[in-house]
């Protein structure tokens, strides 16, 4: 599907640089369909040097030579450059937004305020973080004008660097956002937690963080692999009288359950902020 398609990356930050690695990495396109631009050189010669794709200082000349533009800049740049980059679009290209609380119909309006000549479909996307390590949780949204073609699209992209899920309203991506956008920072404070605990019950540093990471990912692993839902697999080893269900214990009295219920409420209501709404 992206054989033939020409990818651009409006802004050459982590985001950009973990798609084309992951993109790359999957050999569903191959480094002379990437092009990315930026104001940073520095970060356009990282980008030509690692990975041989073709990057530009102007973001409509990227705009102008792709088929899929990605646009991955700052959300405070995002109506800057998407002014910029109108009056280069032509029939037939597609938009896949990755900034964070620009809506659809917002960035819709930006261009056609840039001067935009060209129908441009554009889709909605909430990657988080491991798509570094293509293990990212993305959730994608079409916009106006944007149909299964586009999404199947977007979704082939994406699925070089994780899972993705589809959202019909677009303002279920703050849920994604709250839960799996911010979500890695959640976790990273459980496994410090976790060896932090173990260093107090007296392992090594490096012996407890490597426990605690092993034992978040191995049983990550365990839940996508196994039949049994979350419940069931909790259960298995929590034995009546062993010692997991004295850790249980203790968590449902500090209300972890409650705590993480209450951190991707308050990210899904800041996200809704952000969004205007």
């Amino acid at each position: 599907m992206l054989t033939k398609k020409t990818i651009g990356f409006l802004g050459a930050g982590n985001l950009a640089e973990a798609l084309i690695k992951g993109l790359l990495a999957s050999k569903s396109v191959g480094p002379s369909q990437i092009i990315a631009s930026d104001k940073a050189s520095e970060r356009l010669l990282h980008l030509a040097r690692a990975y041989e794709v073709k990057v530009y200082s102007k973001n409509y000349e990227a705009a102008k030579n792709a088929d899929i533009i990605f646009l991955t800049v700052k959300p405070n740049d995002a109506k800057e450059v998407l002014k910029e980059i109108a009056p280069e679009i032509s029939e037939g290209k597609l938009l896949i937004s990755a900034a964070a609380g620009i809506t659809t119909t917002t960035i819709s309006e930006t261009l056609n305020e840039g001067g935009l000549r060209a129908f441009m479909p554009v889709v909605r996307a909430m990657p988080n973080t491991p798509v570094i390590v293509r293990e990212g949780a993305i959730g994608l949204c079409a916009g106006i004008g944007a149909g299964r073609q586009e999404l199947k699209l977007a979704k082939a992209v994406f699925e070089a660097v994780g899972k993705v899920i589809v959202v019909e309203d677009e303002a279920l991506l703050d849920s994604v956002t709250g839960l799996s956008g911010s979500g890695p920072a959640y976790v990273f404070l459980f496994m410090e937690a976790l060896t932090e605990a173990g260093v107090k019950a007296g392992l090594p540093v490096e012996s407890a963080k490597t426990l605690a990471l092993q034992t978040t990912l191995g049983a990550a692993k365990l839940a996508m692999e196994s039949p049994k839902d979350l419940k069931e697999l909790r259960r298995a080893v929590t034995s009546p009288g062993g010692t997991t269900i004295e850790g249980i214990k203790k968590l449902e009295e500090a209300g972890f359950k409650e705590a993480i219920e209450k951190a991707v409420l308050a990210a899904t209501k800041r996200a809704k902020e952000l969004s205007g709404k």
